[in-house]
């Protein structure tokens, strides 16, 4: 299917209103899913719904509706959801909307059986899937009974150890104009054939698919068995053989006596394909839910932080934390997992999460929000440039997304802010707000300078997405770093060229590689610019890099999509490359190493 050149801009514009909709129904812990069976006591808060086999299928199948009715539409909402799912098998077809998170609880992706549907689809937005944003599916077996899953969504939408018996589709259904935007797909198999249609960036790591069809702009594949061959552009394939190194997510899983653990895979090196597909059970260990502090929306940090200094983990069970001081995760391998899309709000000027200069930690399924103003950072990993190398045991953060407005007014200086060496990254979508609720988003109303800032070495990011950021939205001051499928929009909202330059540059480069820098290799990258006030906005370039060996990019791309004559980006990388402006256009580079640009 061909791309519509100015759908962003056209359809960004209306999700305004389109948060404005009304919900048809509503859950609270008070309703009478308090009562029903998948509310029966566990330990996991009122918001997760666990099911399991004995139940009738006709009882799930209205409790997954009846969420799905509230979590629909509702992209700003405060509402949460985990719809778990203990082994066995279930005859029910699950649609997933906003801050919905469905998990099987098995050990493997196919001790939970789902003879239905797992559906992203857009027919709440008229068929626009690019605001598909903040839920998730993992360690499921999906068998559709048509032969066809379908995954529509755009980002911080991702799909983990799944295993889909039949071929799968990762654009909307008809009626509407069936546009999607964005995805992460990671320690899964595909029998069957993948449809990417319409979507026009996608990151596969560590799959097996059976074949794949289509491409638009930004395909990366790495470690993936039976991925397309390397072509770029047109079709847009990037092909990395393997994953140099990578821990999976860490999953909650259920024993036979009911007890419940966070199962942690182990690092590996050099791979391909799944952890799970030729050994059942991933290698790993697995920490036993007596070891965790589980998290209420309520508790405060001091509380939170007194169990961290005791030795505890952290389960962070669905809702909204608000909280005044940051998290601080100080002990080597602790584990700091979200369900249903915790989000962390910092309402006094605080960060969010600290990490010590340790090694091993996870951080995992969470959404960090600013909802004050002038935060320094939301997240940060070590403190300072350290020469401490975790090259053995690296922090991995996953599924970890920042929110600057959009929801709430409020602002941060950096939403990701990186010190210490070896940590890696799998799925990070970094956003400063280009709509949301009424006085949330405004040039001065939410602004943000800088989404990802690295400092440290060897740094790793599987699935980059940084957003509308107002001066380099990615800085990596770091050696060594590798980036694996990289997506970012310039911001939308720049009201006068004099409001967006530095120096004599007109603009910021979305991708900013400090000049110091002498190592640091890039695959797959998009840069695309929605100028939507009309005001003749341009950037000078998309990516900016020393001219110097060891900077290596690979397969990059940038677009212009704005409605309006005037305004777009001059130069993909530093001064190479033709410019993308007044109006649609797409430009596509091979490679650019060491000054020369390969076309």
């Amino acid at each position: 299917m061909s791309v519509t050149p100015n759908r962003r801009s056209v359809l960004r514009g209306a999700a305004v209103a389109a948060a404005s909709l009304p919900l048809i129904g509503s859950l609270s812990a008070g309703s009478a899913f308090a009562s029903a069976p998948a509310r029966r006591a566990h330990p996991l808060g009122a918001n997760v719904l666990v099911f399991d086999p004995s139940m009738s299928d006709a009882a799930i199948q209205a409790q997954v509706d009846a969420v799905f009715t509230t979590q629909q539409s509702n992209q700003f909402g405060a509402e949460r959801y985990a719809l778990a799912f203990k082994p066995g098998t279930y005859n029910v077809d699950i649609n997933v909307g906003f801050y919905t998170h469905v998990l099987g609880l098995g050990d493997s992706p196919d001790d939970v059986v789902i003879n239905g549907h797992v559906t992203v689809d857009a027919q709440w937005l008229g068929g626009n899937g690019t605001q598909n944003f903040w839920r998730s599916a993992e360690n499921l077996c999906i068998v559709p009974p048509d032969g066809l899953e379908r995954w529509a969504v755009a980002q911080a939408g991702p799909m983990r150890r799944a295993h889909i018996k039949g071929n799968m589709t990762l654009w909307p259904s008809p009626p509407g104009n069936q546009w999607s935007s964005g995805g992460f797909l990671a320690d899964s198999v595909v029998d069957g054939q993948i449809d990417s249609g319409s979507q026009q960036q996608w990151l596969s790591r560590n799959d097996t698919f059976g074949s794949w069809t289509g491409n638009n702009w930004n395909m990366v594949f790495v470690g993936t068995d039976n991925a397309p061959a390397q072509h770029f552009p047109n079709p847009s394939y990037t092909v990395v053989d393997r994953t140099p190194v990578v821990r999976e997510k860490p999953f909650l899983t259920i024993a036979r006596d009911g007890s419940y653990s966070v199962f942690v895979p182990a690092l590996r090196e050099h791979s391909t394909g799944t952890t799970w597909a030729s050994h059942h059970r991933a290698a790993g260990h697995s920490i036993p839910l007596s070891r965790f502090h589980v998290a209420q929306p309520g508790d405060s940090a001091a509380t939170i932080n007194q169990a961290l200094d005791h030795g505890l983990h952290l389960l962070l069970t669905p809702g909204v934390y608000r909280l005044s001081s940051p998290l601080r995760v100080t002990r080597p391998g602790t584990v700091v997992l979200g369900l249903g899309l915790a989000t962390l709000q910092a309402t006094h000027r605080n960060s969010l999460i600290e990490v010590a200069d340790v090694g091993g930690v996870s951080i995992a399924g969470v959404l960090l929000e600013a909802a004050s103003a002038n935060s320094p950072f939301l997240l940060r990993v070590g403190h300072g440039r350290s020469r401490i190398r975790h090259a053995e045991d690296p922090t991995v953060l996953f599924d970890v997304y920042a929110r600057i407005g959009g929801a709430i007014a409020g602002s941060a200086t950096v939403s990701v802010q990186i010190d210490s060496n070896d940590v890696i990254c799998d799925n990070i979508w970094l956003w400063r707000a280009d709509h949301g609720n009424d006085g949330s988003v405004g040039w001065s109303v939410n602004p943000a300078d800088t989404g990802f800032l690295v400092n440290g070495d060897r740094v790793t990011a599987y699935g980059l997405a940084v957003e509308h950021y107002q001066k380099y939205e990615v800085l990596w001051n770091g050696n060594h770093g590798r980036t694996y499928f990289f997506q970012n929009e310039h911001p939308y909202d720049v009201p006068t060229q004099a409001a967006w330059v530095h120096g004599s540059t007109k603009g910021y480069a979305a991708y900013k590689v400090a000049d110091r820098v002498t190592d640091h290799l890039a695959w797959g990258l998009g840069s695309y610019c929605v100028f939507n006030l009309e005001a003749n906005i341009y950037t000078d370039r998309a990516y900016e890099v020393p001219d110097t060996p060891g900077v290596v990019f690979t397969d990059l791309m940038t677009a212009c999509l704005n409605d309006a004559a005037g305004g777009g980006i001059l130069h993909a990388i530093n001064n190479s490359g033709d410019p993308v402006q007044n109006g649609f256009g797409l430009y596509y580079m091979n490679r650019y190493a060491n000054g020369v640009a390969t076309v």
